[in-house]
């Protein structure tokens, strides 16, 4: 909400200044230059990225609306899932889990956070790393570097949309130039006819500049910045995940190893020791 607030807030600050500066806002309405420059941006990017990655930053889109799905509740149901774990492989061992570890999805444990659940690549770390130590037995310091490895990949997976993004709204001012180019080319063509025509083809020229560098630092940027905000929210809860996990595999209680995960969350977002307690208590 935020962000089409923002983009609300740098709309309505550039129109305004413009006209008042008796401006003539029919001046900036030039379809044909928004369609050169947002069409050759849409083909670059489509050229420039495999599809499966272009699927991907669709489909992050509307959670620039919607905000990241990682906020306090989501982490207190994440730590709660893994202590519910913890706790029930410690009294029964991992025979006792291994089937909500295989099927997360229709697991009934699983289902009763489904905030979790939602996050496919949240759950899927968290049910592939725990079959790893279950079925290999490895050292807390080997499963860490496991995971360490694989949160890296996934953080460039994580980050691609944004990154792509960000060189589209890199590219916009050119392809604002290109239109501007264009518009004079079509003015030169003019020249010999009357003013009004001749000045009306310059001053769309001019919009095609305008136009690129306002779509660039007005909104396909700051997209860009908020999709790797959505992309950091990601690893900051694998990060978590890794820290209890590792200390599960280090022998610690499931309250204390739970702990250690809470302590690495961002601290706008971090449930308090109390709150943790608490939402706890319902599960044990």
């Amino acid at each position: 909400m935020f962000a089409i607030l923002g983009m609300l807030v740098v709309i309505v600050s550039v129109v305004t200044g413009y006209l008042a500066s008796h401006g003539n806002l029919l001046a900036l309405w030039q379809p044909f230059e928004v369609l050169i420059i947002c069409g050759a941006a849409l083909g670059a990017f489509m050229t420039a990225n495999p599809l499966s990655l272009q699927k991907r930053v669709f489909k992050m889109l509307p959670r620039i609306v919607l905000g990241s799905r990682h906020n306090k509740g989501f982490y207190l149901q994440l730590l709660t899932l893994t202590y519910c774990l913890f706790q029930k492989s410690r009294q029964n061992g991992f025979l006792a889990i291994e089937e909500d570890i295989e099927n997360p999805f229709s697991s009934e444990l699983f289902m009763g956070f489904p905030d979790v659940l939602r996050d496919h690549e949240v759950v899927n770390f968290l049910t592939d790393n725990y079959r790893v130590f279950a079925l290999t037995g490895l050292a807390s310091y080997e499963i860490d570097a496991i995971m360490d490895a694989e949160i890296e990949q996934m953080e460039e997976e994580l980050l691609a949309p944004s990154h792509a993004v960000n060189k589209v709204a890199e590219a916009l001012p050119g392809f604002g130039i290109v239109a501007a180019v264009l518009g004079i080319v079509i003015t030169m063509g003019s020249i010999g006819g009357p003013m009004e025509e001749i000045g009306a083809h310059v001053a769309a020229a001019l919009v095609g500049t305008f136009l690129g560098v306002f779509f660039a630092y007005g909104f396909v940027g700051p997209v860009s910045s908020h999709l790797e905000s959505l992309g950091q929210h990601e690893v900051k809860a694998l990060l978590c995940l890794k820290a209890c996990l590792v200390s599960s595999v280090a022998g610690y209680a499931p309250p204390v190893a739970v702990e250690t995960g809470r302590k690495l969350l961002p601290a706008d977002l971090r449930p308090n020791f109390s709150e943790l307690s608490d939402y706890l208590k319902q599960y044990r």
